[in-house]
């Protein structure tokens, strides 16, 4: 519908009726633009002041009484080019402010296990079709493996979202790798001699890295893609 598109236009739903009606109209009172509208006509009032200090609708009297009429819908393509110029004039100085916050890194701080629950969430609700991790048993044991299967596991497989992992080779992951597929997991075992990891590491979201200690009960959230990138290499090398 027309009123829709308007409406998409920087109008509010009564403007774009009352705009319509009156230029459907013609030079016309306010009585019949509510008609026509269906808007009430104490609103109608309202919707014309907005739509005159927006150049769309214009005033005339005859015998001290007030008609109003509808310019031209160019003017809404005019305006909306003035705002794109505006947005234009605007842009190097907003993408400059925008690249000085881009070069500091972020540090969001979690604690318990409510806190780490908020941090899993995070590299689900970032991730689009893939993240990467490095696991551990230890980190397993020591959190609630209930969440992890029914909720975090669970949600990620809904969403069809991999995992490329990292983890000790070990009686615990060489079972589950039989489950892989299933899980929308790939995993690559390591010496567990070299693999001293007690921790839970994840790259996700393209310039995230969500860190987590379930001993210690807390969980960092990193956005820095310089640390993201060189993380990522390390874990292909991996």
């Amino acid at each position: 519908m027309l009123s829709h598109d308007l409406e998409n236009l920087d109008l509010s739903a009564n403007e774009a009726k009352v705009y319509l009606a009156t230029l459907e109209l013609g030079e016309t009172s306010v009585e019949r633009i509510s008609k026509k509208s269906g808007v009430k006509r104490t609103t109608v009032y309202l919707a014309m002041e907005s739509l005159g200090k927006k150049g769309l609708i214009s005033q005339s009297k005859r015998k001290n009484k007030a008609f109003y009429y509808a310019e031209s819908p160019q003017k809404i393509k005019h305006r909306l080019a003035e705002k794109m110029e505006a947005v234009n004039r605007m842009m190097p100085e907003l993408l400059s402010i925008t690249n000085l916050i881009d070069t500091k890194p972020v540090i969001r701080f979690f604690e318990g296990e409510e806190g780490i629950k908020e941090v899993l969430r995070d590299v689900l609700d970032s991730s689009n079709e893939k993240f990467y991790a490095w696991f551990s048993e230890v980190w397993q044991g020591e959190f609630d493996n209930n969440w992890m299967n029914e909720v975090f596991t669970a949600t990620r497989i809904k969403k069809k979202i991999w995992v490329d992992c990292l983890q000790p080779n070990n009686e615990h992951f060489r079972e589950l790798t039989k489950t892989n597929s299933a899980r929308l997991h790939r995993s690559k075992l390591i010496d567990p001699n070299l693999f001293k990891l007690s921790i839970s590491l994840n790259l996700y979201g393209k310039n995230k890295v969500a860190a987590v200690s379930s001993k210690e009960k807390f969980g960092l959230i990193i956005e820095s893609k310089e640390i993201y990138e060189s993380l990522l290499s390390l874990h292909k090398t991996m």
